[in-house]
């Protein structure tokens, strides 16, 4: 992945747990006991709340969860630092079953935390990257460029003088899913709440290559998933049990698809974030 992995900053991640009884809290725990890059659990079976501190993406978290046989559902994100400086989510979708979530949490003032699965890939690099424009109405044809506040060339991440919504490149497994999260000391997400978020059909060659392309988008081909970035719940902002909208649990929500034609009729698109 042509992303910065080290060093990671732990944060806090809420998780809405079904538990009835003792057996299912030691369950739980013994899921997450011993798993590297977990520090601390935090089980409550009155509040049905795990609350877990790592530097794991929340999908591989939550399958942990879930492979003791019981539904989990992340409710917020938080630093592990007690001020909350900010958090955001991105619901994904586009061409095809191409579909996830991309979260963003501001763990610190020079640190922001990308979270997300992307499922419906074709396996592979694809590039990722923040756009300057919320606007989805034709798919990416209105998202405008990369988030470039500063007017730099396009390349990787780790560059000072890229485009801020540079993020890189995530991989798809051969089923199709990219799981990914790191760490961005350029992002910011007080400034990208409204933007876009785009995953394209192709790998993003950093702007090392000889196409014409190559130092404007990293010549990665069309946009196939987007999402406008919208500002979410923290930890421990999020207590809601039933959705307003529409009237269904988080457990019922939790087996609904994010999007496309196989979602409940009459159950709008949104995240529990």
């Amino acid at each position: 992945m042509d992303i910065q992995e080290s060093p990671r900053d732990s944060c806090k991640l809420e998780f809405a747990v079904q538990m009835t009884c003792e057996k299912c809290v030691r369950a739980v725990r013994s899921s997450l006991q011993g798993v590297m890059g977990i520090q601390n659990v935090d089980v409550s079976l009155d509040t049905e709340a795990v609350v877990v501190e790592t530097t794991l993406p929340a999908s591989e978290v939550q399958e942990l969860l879930e492979s003791t046989g019981r539904r989990a559902v992340l409710k917020g994100m938080g630093s592990v630092r007690s001020q909350n400086l900010g958090a955001a989510v991105a619901m994904m979708a586009g061409m095809g079953s191409v579909q996830g979530v991309v979260r963003f949490l501001q763990v610190s003032e020079d640190t922001c935390i990308i979270d997300g699965t992307v499922d419906g890939l074709s396996p592979g690099l694809h590039a990722i990257h923040i756009n300057e424009f919320g606007d989805i109405s034709l798919g990416c044809e209105r998202c405008g460029g990369h988030y470039n506040p500063e007017g730099n060339t396009h390349g990787s991440p780790g560059q000072e003088d890229s485009h801020v919504g540079d993020l890189g490149n995530i991989s798809a497994t051969d089923e199709g899913r990219a799981t990914f999260r790191f760490d961005s000391n350029r992002v910011k997400v007080w400034d990208i709440i409204g933007r876009s978020l785009v995953v394209d059909e192709g790998e993003d060659d950093l702007g090392l290559g000889s196409h014409h392309l190559s130092k404007v988008t990293g010549n990665s081909g069309k946009g196939l998933a987007f999402g406008i970035i919208a500002r979410s719940a923290g930890l421990f902002e999020n207590a809601k049990q039933i959705c307003s909208c529409d009237g269904i649990t988080i457990w019922e929500e939790r087996d609904c698809p994010i999007a496309g034609p196989e979602r409940k009729k009459g159950h709008t698109t949104h995240a529990h974030l």
